[in-house]
Order: structure tokens, then sequence, then C-alpha cells
């Protein structure tokens, strides 16, 4: 591909706008591809409040189909209240834990809360996705954030574990987990999910290169017969 495009850019004249498409040309190449994994939407909510979220599965094997997908609440910030809502093709199974120490609310005490909640008998196809829904609350109010491991399960047996916790540098884990932020400031909407599961594949940037390489070669090849006819 680069020996294309040196062939190519060979046979025009070097202006402003050549040098900034080879630039461009060369950042579409090189731009590494982001690895799919789980996430969580709306990603901030307000401590206190009752927030549904969206989880959302991308399939990465290129052999196999999603089969399960496991949502572990967390434990050292129980919630009172965890619903799921029916998805067409798939069964949801929730576990419940006892709690050592009740939790009040408006409706009185709670003793046991949901623990996980386990999506099966779907599939999520090659280079496809899912959105698994759950209405929880209250949200906890001494936290700042509250992760959610997920675990995907593919039908040749492999477990993807979405379970590593974000670090304290800033850098995203190998495999991290979905995170809900708690602040004053959200807003708890409802903001469409948009699958940024992946970067567009290597035929992908070769047709951009290529596009705009015949875009700059039209506009080379105008200027210089503007200037051969001065």
């Amino acid at each position: 591909m680069r020996r294309v495009l040196g062939s190519f850019f060979g046979r025009v004249r070097r202006g402003p706008l050549v040098t900034v498409t080879i630039a461009v040309a060369a950042w579409l190449l090189s731009a590494p591809a982001a690895s799919a994994h789980v996430t969580v939407r709306p990603d901030t909510a307000a401590p206190g409040s009752y927030v549904t979220v969206v989880f959302h599965v991308p399939s990465e094997q290129k052999d196999t189909t999603t089969t399960e997908v496991e949502v572990v609440l967390p434990a050292d910030h129980p919630l009172a209240s965890v619903r799921t809502r029916p998805l067409p093709g798939w069964h949801s199974r929730v576990e419940k834990t006892a709690l050592s120490t009740p939790l009040r609310t408006d409706d009185g005490q709670v003793t046991e809360v949901v623990s996980k909640v386990v999506w099966t008998g779907g599939a999520i196809g090659i280079d496809q996705f899912e959105e698994f829904e759950l209405a929880i609350g209250p949200l906890p109010t001494d936290v700042d954030s509250l992760v959610f491991k997920v675990l995907q399960t593919y039908g040749n047996g492999a477990v993807a574990r979405w379970i590593n916790k974000p670090s304290t540098s800033g850098a995203e884990p190998e495999n991290p987990a979905p995170v809900l932020r708690l602040t004053a400031h959200a807003t708890n909407g409802g903001a469409p999910v948009v699958d940024t599961s992946s970067s567009p594949d290597i035929l992908a940037r070769v047709l951009a290169v290529l596009s705009l390489a015949g875009a700059t070669g039209a506009a080379a090849f105008s200027v210089s017969r503007r200037r051969g006819t001065r």
C-alpha cells in the first residue's frame, strides 16, 4: 500500500495540498484499532437516584457467537431495587444474596438484594452487539462510582471476563469492567448508545486513503491544466 501511494504521489507535483494529503493518509494507515469491550450507558448518574442502565455487549470472536451474558452487581454497595427488562430471544435469571445489615428504604427494610443477572437463550452474532437493560436504585451516596463485572460466554466455551477496575494511573486495563460514575451534575438522561466497539478495519482505511488520493489527484490535475493554459 505504501508503494502504491508513493508511486501515485510521485507523479503529482508536491504542493501544500499533496503534503497535507500524505500526512492524513499516513495517519489513517497507522491509527491503532481499539479493542471492543463491554460498556454501560449512561456512564454517569446522580447519587441517590434511580436509573435505567444499558450494558452494550459486542461479540468479538470471529468464529462463534455470544450465548450468555452475566452482570455482577457491586457487593460492597448493594442496590435495593434491580429490575430486568424483557429482551426478545433471551431469558434473564436473577440471583440474590442475603444482607448481614438490611438496607433502609422508603418501603421498609430490604434483607436480600440481587447480586447478579444472567441472560441466556439468545445469541449475539459475529460482528454484532446486543444491549441488556437494568433499572437500578437507589444509587449510593457515599461513593463516586459503581463497578459492574461482566462475564461474556461464547458458544465455543470461551469466556471474556470484563472485571478489571480502573487503574489509578488513568490507563485503561486490559479487560475493563463497565463503570457508572456518580456525580451530582448527572442528569440520568437516556443518551443513545453508540457502537464504538472497534475502529475501522484496514480495508476501510485503505478505501479512505484511495478516495483521498483520488480527490488529491483530481485537484492536482486541475491545477496543472490551469497553469498550462496560462
